[in-house]
């Protein structure tokens, strides 16, 4: 790639994530409705079910103890909310136009899912803040983190946020309407619900612990929560890792490749 398309593909692509951040500030019921369900769930848990969670778990009736370990499955559950908006932003733009008149426009074809990804991550970087904001004021501390950790923990909620947003792209890409595209991203809110992120999976029934255990959502959470709290994080670090590759990969060319088909 020459410098003169490496320019004009960096400008057309910020060009493309002003939109959509512009799309995002002009319309933000869906990205409130996504937010309000972490939240949600943070406050149930915590003040409903705290005690009684935390004395199962075997931590005495602790809620204190129970906001600790709930609080990196909601942060990841956070962003796997918010790029449920991004395939609904995609599938708009697949299906009411917009893409064909860009098609007939001299602007980088790639640009166009380049504004949408780093735009969808942006979001879910500013909702994770959000998010862990108010878990931090209803009690939430992280004293035993290091700096580095806490970097190593942004680096991962980011590099989850990439890998989520492109599967979320590719189901855009996919679905005839909007609806549908909601419909289609529901798993990445339903995984996090059947993972570790609110109670041990040893508690789970036998049968069921596969299921929560080979899926991406469990080692990236165990992976925060020991980076959070100072637990084991054991091969959980790689494994997350291993997983945001695996999703990235196929996501993007999943996406790409629909992108390249007539638009609808």
């Amino acid at each position: 790639m020459s410098t003169l398309t490496l320019t004009l593909a960096v400008r057309d692509s910020t060009t493309m994530l002003r939109r959509n951040l512009l799309h995002a500030r002009r319309y933000p019921s869906l990205t409130l409705n996504l937010l309000l369900t972490p939240v949600m769930l943070l406050l149930l848990f915590v003040y409903i079910f705290g005690n009684v969670m935390s004395a199962g778990m075997g931590g005495g009736a602790d809620r204190s103890a129970y906001i600790a370990y709930i609080v990196p499955g909601i942060l990841m559950m956070t962003i796997g909310g918010t790029v449920v908006g991004t395939a609904v932003s995609v599938s708009n733009d697949m299906t009411e136009g917009i893409i064909a008149r860009f098609r007939t426009m001299a602007i980088h074809r790639g640009s166009v899912l380049v504004g949408h990804v780093v735009g969808s991550v942006l979001q879910s970087v500013a909702s994770v803040v959000l998010v862990g904001a108010v878990a931090v004021a209803i009690g939430f501390r992280s004293t035993d983190a290091t700096a580095l950790e806490w970097l190593a923990a942004f680096g991962l909620l980011a590099l989850f946020a990439l890998a989520l947003t492109w599967i979320a792209v590719g189901m855009g890409m996919v679905s005839p309407n909007a609806e549908a595209a909601s419909n289609n991203a529901l798993p990445l809110i339903v995984l996090p619900l059947i993972s570790s992120a609110f109670v041990p999976i040893d508690a789970m029934p036998g049968w069921f612990q596969p299921i929560a255990q080979y899926q991406p959502f469990t080692p990236a959470i165990e992976t925060l929560r020991g980076l959070l709290l100072g637990t084991e994080i054991g091969s959980n670090g790689w494994l997350a890792v291993g997983w945001c590759a695996v999703l990235t990969v196929l996501g993007y060319r999943w996406s790409t490749a629909s992108f390249r088909r007539d638009p609808k």
